[in-house]
């Protein structure tokens, strides 16, 4: 009779000698996907945005596990500089990465622009981490076995790439930009893939999403918009509905360390709606696999980051 066990963070493996970084890993999932890690041995670094935030984290980290090993690096992924600044540090002082957890993101906010003038939401879900992650191909490629591991969200479902209007300068809809970026994020996944396989790469790489998890994401947006109402009703749903953060980052350990995760799976919780739960391997939507799609935004991504993918270390 096949198992029917569902898989925790006690089915961690020893992850002794590995190098992970995380983005956003100062709160939320990111922070409890770090904690945990950390716990199994993993070297990992906090990549994060806010400096003092990230170290009041890793402190936490400590508190509780004396014997972490953690790094605190700064990285914003709205501003193209700051990943080639993150990006060049780590090389320099890292000869791998076993695993790289795009995580970061942002959620329905009021219309902003990155440094570097693309709409918030593209700009650091999707183009923030492709830069990082071709940044970073060197020491990954150098890892045999080495995972990226991306992580979207249910709202991919809702997302079109508007090729004619991609940082949405002709009207903007927070909710349709952001499954725009969370579909973005899937299709650089799969031919990230692709690209490693036609390359004859052990990389993998893999996405993953968290269900409905109190973060803070889901308050951000109504604050900036000064809707308070809002953002009372978002945290009280929050209280009532979500899972936890720690149930939330399951998705993301599992996607980062289990041994039968392949290249290319999308990793969600097995309950109803895939709203919470255990981690298990889930759907995507049709566009999140059109490979036409995904070379055309792979290419545009490449010219608006000036980042390429060099398949060979």
């Amino acid at each position: 009779m096949a198992s029917t066990k569902r898989w925790t963070a006690d089915d961690l493996p020893d992850l002794s000698g590995q190098e992970i970084v995380i983005t956003g890993a100062n709160s939320g999932i990111g922070f409890e996907a770090a904690r945990k890690l950390a716990q199994k041995g993993a070297s990992v670094v906090l990549a994060c945005r806010n400096l003092e935030k990230a170290r009041t984290a890793a402190a936490q980290i400590i508190s509780a596990h004396p014997h972490a090993a953690l790094e605190v690096m700064q990285l914003d992924l709205a501003a193209l500089e700051s990943v080639r600044n993150f990006a060049r540090c780590f090389n320099a002082t890292h000869q791998n990465l076993h695993v790289l957890c795009n995580n970061a993101g942002v959620m329905a906010l009021p219309y902003r622009r990155t440094a570097d003038g693309f709409e918030m939401q593209f700009g650091t879900n999707h183009l923030g981490h492709f830069a990082l992650t071709g940044l970073l191909l060197e020491p990954l490629l150098r890892t045999d076995g080495a995972r990226v591991v991306t992580v979207s969200s249910s709202a991919h479902w809702m997302g079109r790439i508007q090729f004619d209007d991609l940082q949405s300068d002709r009207g903007y809809s927070q909710w349709l930009a952001y499954g725009q970026s969370k579909l973005a994020n899937l299709l650089f996944t799969f031919e990230l893939q692709h690209r490693a396989e036609q390359a004859g790469l052990s990389l993998k790489s893999v996405a993953c999403h968290p269900g409905y998890a109190a973060t803070n994401l889901q308050t951000v947006g109504a604050r900036m918009q000064g809707f308070w109402m809002l953002e009372m009703g978002m945290d009280i749903a929050n209280r009532l509905f979500a899972q936890s953060a720690e149930m939330g980052a399951l998705q993301l350990l599992y996607a980062a360390t289990a041994p039968n995760v392949d290249g290319g799976d999308y990793i969600g919780p097995d309950g109803i709606g895939e709203f919470r739960g255990y981690p298990t391997k889930v759907r995507c939507s049709t566009a999140a696999r059109d490979r036409a799609t995904a070379q055309r935004l792979w290419e545009i991504s490449e010219r608006l980051t000036g980042v390429q993918f060099r398949f060979s270390v």
